[in-house]
């Protein structure tokens, strides 16, 4: 019997009687991060990082039973130990290392191995089994040093504001957003945020994650106010009358997608930058060998392409059917290919 099943419900560890990211309400459960499709509402406890515990509060209800850990730190299910390792996603976010009598496998959640400066970088964990995305799982899919996209983003709004016109990003507003702001150049000018992201921020800066000031976007603002700023938005509030009564503006996405070919045009956007918190080609496949796992299941993404490449190269790898998508898809993709 595996340390892990895949079920109707989630990843189930029989020996402990509980569920990693579960999409149907349990027990138990423990969740890797506070993206919607790996913490769900509707289950009798939750255990997490410390650091996602306010983000879960905030997104779930605060009427959750939720059980906070720091990382590194061991929890014992019914014999089985678990424990929370950083996965560089965004703050808070972990792998769920999980060891029952001398196995050892774990469970990446989403990951990414450029340390953005905000989210606690991630450690690679030592095991026999190793559970990864694979959201970016195509050799074109490479990404360039943040730094170097920041400063693309950063000239941007200073050419936008020399020009009188309001910059409009769309980010998700749990990771992306503040990743973003964590790296805007604030001496360009003022950045306003929409309300759902400056209520995830306001929960960030409750617990001491450093944030650069921002302004919530109110209707009672007068359009000249936004002349020259830089705001940020998430993806649903783009191209809508929320952005028209900024004034006259240019919009841009900042995602892993923009990295496909036509897909500026597809969103109607006037720029894309390619950043993602999700690992590249070369990240997935150099954290895969770092882990030493034999054994590789692929849960979201390209899965059947990036498990055939994986056996390929000497792995037990299998792709997974499971309800999670990754957090980009909302951001970036038309309808037609969000289960893609």
């Amino acid at each position: 019997m595996p340390l892990l099943e895949f079920t109707d419900k989630g990843m189930y560890c029989r020996p402990a009687d509980c569920f990693i990211d579960p999409w149907r309400p349990v027990r138990k459960a423990l969740i890797t991060h506070g993206h919607s499709d790996h913490a769900r509402s509707g289950h009798a406890q939750y255990i997490a990082t410390r650091l996602s515990i306010p983000v879960l509060k905030h997104r779930l209800g605060s009427f959750h039973h939720f059980q906070g850990v720091e990382y590194g730190e061991e929890v014992f299910v019914n014999g089985v130990r678990f424990s929370f390792h950083p996965a560089g996603h965004i703050v808070g976010s972990a792998q769920i290392r999980v060891e029952h009598k001398g196995e050892v496998w774990v469970v990446s959640g989403d990951y990414k191995t450029e340390d953005d400066g905000i989210s606690t970088a991630l450690d690679v964990q030592k095991c026999h089994t190793f559970i990864t995305e694979s959201t970016f799982g195509l050799p074109s899919f490479n990404w360039q040093p943040q730094q170097e996209i920041f400063g693309e983003i950063n000239q941007w709004w200073a050419d936008n504001q020399s020009k009188g016109l309001v910059s409009i990003i769309s980010a998700y507003s749990l990771g992306k957003a503040q990743r973003l702001l964590s790296h805007l150049d604030t001496s360009i000018g003022q950045i306003f945020t929409h309300g759902a992201i400056e209520n995830t921020n306001a929960v960030l800066r409750a617990q001491g994650i450093d944030l650069p000031p921002t302004t919530k976007v109110e209707n009672s603002h007068a359009r000249d106010r936004f002349q020259g700023a830089m705001v940020i938005a998430p993806p649903s509030a783009m191209q809508s009358a929320w952005t028209r009564k900024l004034g006259p503006s240019v919009e841009a996405a900042v995602s892993g997608w923009m990295a496909i070919r036509g897909i500026k045009r597809r969103r109607n956007i006037d720029y894309g930058f390619i950043l993602s918190d999700h690992a590249d080609w070369r990240g997935l496949n150099d954290t895969i060998r770092e882990t030493g796992a034999e054994r590789v299941y692929v849960t979201h993404g390209y899965t059947e392409i990036f498990a055939n490449w994986l056996r390929h190269q000497g792995y037990d790898a299998q792709a997974v059917v499971t309800h999670f998508e990754g957090d980009e898809v909302e951001a970036t993709l038309p309808q037609e290919t969000m289960e893609g």
